[in-house]
């Protein structure tokens, strides 16, 4: 997989593989051949959405300093 991908590229492509795949109109080794592509997106997206997860912080002042916590999804 190009490490320059996007990730809404790499959904893109792994929704298309999905949907290939649920048609029922490719071959067996076609289908296997998506399949090991599939995965290989699937580990990217979690990849990055990790990466994002961890990068997404939240700046509050507690005591008159700022404080990085972890992104609530709770919060609003």
């Amino acid at each position: 997989m190009k490490k320059e991908i996007k990730f809404e590229d790499a959904l893109n492509k792994l929704e298309s593989i999905v949907r290939k795949l649920e048609s029922g109109q490719v071959e067996l080794d076609e289908s296997l051949k998506l399949f090991e592509e599939g995965t290989e997106f699937v580990k990217f997206c979690s990849n990055k959405l990790e990466e994002v997860k961890r990068k997404i912080e939240i700046l509050t002042k507690k005591d008159d300093k700022i404080v990085k916590e972890p992104f609530d999804e709770g919060q609003n």
